[in-house]
């Protein structure tokens, strides 16, 4: 099969979304930027650290059920030691997200005694939300805000339209819409973007991209991915994933006349597994050392 092609997507309302990142940064005291755990790196836009500049920053690991604990541990000491508090979470069930506030007020914590030094007794700490599409920037922001969107029309320094939601006593986030950047410079980024959905699967090749997964899973071996296709009798170093994504649709029956399998459906099916954690608790890259 021929190389999975180049993937690029940046429709043009993500050029007006890192317009907006700009024009809100200097409402914000802090960023707090969103990563899907199992790609942490594929998952951040380079672009970001050149727009927010000198803002502290808080990452969040989400999605943290689906990934490798171990892998994630390492990813948290990895921030660690880069000076950046990172976070496991995951939004849905609203697991870690307790730790949000209070690594928001430890981060700010040098922000919040200059300014209660200046009379003021409960400074309010504003922080900016950001992260790519399908990240689960939208899952967050429903769980720590509760549904309670801040009413700061009144209040002075706060832009009219943007969406504010108040999630501690001295805390107000602001959200804004995912926003990935125009070029995937390393094709294996844009590829693991593709495995997780945050790229739409109407501008890829599904076989293509389910026989690229299964590159990776190969290698990984995972005991959960082996169980569910009952692959125990497959020796995976000896066969090549193509092959393997026919082994894996004629053990779920996809067969089309002639006995022929269906590939195209069982590259769905296997992607679709993936992105819903039914294939076990997987990462696909780790920091360096």
């Amino acid at each position: 099969m021929s190389e999975m092609q180049n993937i690029q997507w940046f429709p043009g309302h993500m050029t007006k979304t890192k317009r907006q990142i700009q024009a809100s940064l200097k409402l914000v005291d802090a960023v707090a930027e969103i990563l899907d755990a199992r790609i942490p790196l594929s998952s951040k836009n380079p672009d970001l650290q050149k727009l927010i500049q000198n803002k502290p920053k808080v990452v969040l690991l989400n999605k943290c059920d689906m990934a490798n604990q171990t892998a994630t541990s390492r990813w948290i000491d990895y921030y660690a030691s880069q000076g950046i508090t990172a976070i496991a979470v995951d939004c849905k069930s609203g697991k870690g997200l307790n730790k949000f506030a209070p690594a928001v007020n430890n981060v700010l914590s040098e922000r919040r005694e200059r300014l209660k030094a200046k009379g003021m007794v409960n400074p309010m700490l504003r922080i900016m939300i950001v992260g790519i599409p399908n990240v689960g920037k939208s899952s967050f922001i429903n769980r720590v805000a509760k549904q309670n969107r801040a009413k700061v029309e009144d209040r002075p320094g706060v832009t009219r339209g943007n969406q504010w939601y108040s999630i501690a006593k001295n805390i107000e986030m602001l959200d804004t819409p995912g926003v990935l950047w125009p070029k995937f410079d390393d094709k294996i980024v844009g590829e693991r973007l593709a495995f997780t959905g945050a790229v739409k699967d109407q501008i890829l090749d599904t076989e293509l991209l389910a026989v690229r997964l299964l590159d990776f899973l190969r290698s990984l071996k995972p005991a959960d991915f082996i169980a569910r296709f009952k692959l125990e009798d497959i020796d995976l170093d000896a066969i090549d994933s193509y092959e393997l994504l026919n082994v894996i649709g004629k053990k779920r029956g996809m067969l089309i006349s002639g006995g022929e399998i269906n590939t195209e459906r069982a590259a769905i099916m296997l992607l679709d597994e993936f992105r819903s954690g039914k294939l076990g608790r997987i990462t696909l890259e780790m920091p360096e050392r």
